[in-house]
């Protein structure tokens, strides 16, 4: 098989247009979906939550967070696990992986501890019509669940997850941040697909390189979803940073006929950067997510957004919303390397958008920049 030979531009462009974040915006939220393959829940709202930052940054002003809701409560569009919402034909991709969960020891002697317990949880469930919060399961478990972090003796809630990762109760919906738990066959639909874990581990990697357009084809292990491919897509060397790479071949043809970007300003969860080390090798983009550092220790900022311009990540928004006051505080732009005009307007403009969007006016404390 043929090495594609890459130089750094084509690489990142490769990326960019990838995630959907070149100027031919998708126009509707679940073919963006089915695109990316996922959106991150994660409840940090500095800006916005997450899964709706990211949906703006493609979709732009004429996305609402309504519409993610309809699509993951009413019309089962989407499904969300272990974090992640995914499109619902992607629910044969992961059967393999629950019908095989849990791989590690201690959940499953914890799971046969408390044999009882899981019984009484999925009956609970069975026999309500509504879905329910973690809240409103008791807790009959035999043996607590042991943690040095935040899960120490939260069984209900760690039942839950189980039972969610190994398919047999589903997330329903939310009420805030709370998720409603039910029985899975009311939320997923029958399967008509059987793949083996080989058979569905390989799709998924496939799916994986075509929303990433470029990754390693083999890296550290990441939280939630793997950052690497195994063998998809055809193999790539990229000029200037070691080998390893895998491509996909579409988007890689696609960027060759023609290529042109846009600004945006993106989540620290976007997947053009979360994986740290790739946006450090391809587009030379050092970040740190600060939101855990004392205040004094931050360079970028609490929930600093990083700056898209063209096939560049050029700097990093430190910027907050503050609803009670109705403004989008931006208190600094840091430029990894100074602006110019076209890029400072840009910028300027999708800050703009971004509290238009948001339904804030926008906020500069003291001196701009």
């Amino acid at each position: 098989m043929t090495v594609h030979e890459l130089d750094a531009a084509t690489a990142r462009r490769v990326a960019v247009r990838a995630q959907m974040l070149d100027a031919e915006r998708p126009t509707e939220l679940l073919a963006m979906v089915e695109q990316l393959t996922l959106l991150q829940v994660d409840p940090t709202a500095a800006i916005a939550p997450n899964a709706d930052l990211v949906a703006f940054t493609r979709l732009g002003a004429s996305y609402s967070p309504a519409d993610l809701v309809r699509a993951l409560e009413h019309d089962r569009a989407l499904f969300e696990l272990d974090a992640l919402i995914r499109p619902i034909g992607d629910l044969p991709l992961f059967r393999a992986e629950m019908a095989a969960w849990p791989s590690w020891d201690r959940a499953q002697d914890w799971l046969e501890q408390n044999a009882a317990f899981r019984r009484d949880v999925l009956r609970r469930l069975e026999a309500s019509t509504e879905p329910l919060p973690s809240r409103e399961i008791e807790d009959t478990s035999v043996v607590p669940w042991q943690s040095t972090g935040w899960t120490h003796n939260r069984n209900v809630g760690r039942m839950l997850e189980y039972l969610a990762l190994q398919g047999e109760i589903a997330i329903a919906g939310r009420r805030g941040r709370e998720r409603l738990f039910t029985i899975a066959d009311r939320v997923y639909p029958a399967d008509t697909a059987s793949l083996t874990f080989e058979q569905a581990t390989g799709a998924r990697n496939e799916r994986r390189l075509a929303a990433l357009g470029i990754a390693r084809a083999k890296s550290t292990k990441m939280p939630l979803e793997p950052v690497d491919v195994g063998e998809a897509g055809e193999p790539a060397v990229v000029e200037g940073v070691p080998g390893g790479w895998r491509v996909d071949p579409v988007v890689l043809d696609e960027v060759r006929s023609g290529f042109a970007g846009r600004t945006a300003l993106l989540s620290p969860f976007d997947r053009l950067v979360y994986d740290r080390l790739r946006a450090q090798q391809l587009f030379d983009f050092e970040y740190t997510l600060e939101m855990y550092k004392p205040a004094a220790k931050r360079r970028w900022g609490y929930f600093a957004l990083p700056i898209l311009h063209g096939d560049r990540l050029v700097g990093k928004l430190d910027a907050v919303a503050d609803r009670k006051r109705g403004v989008l505080v931006v208190n600094a732009i840091h430029e990894d390397a100074a602006f110019d005009r076209a890029t400072r307007a840009a910028v300027d403009a999708e800050i703009g958008c971004l509290a238009e969007w948001l339904g804030l006016d926008v906020e500069r404390p003291g001196p701009e920049r």
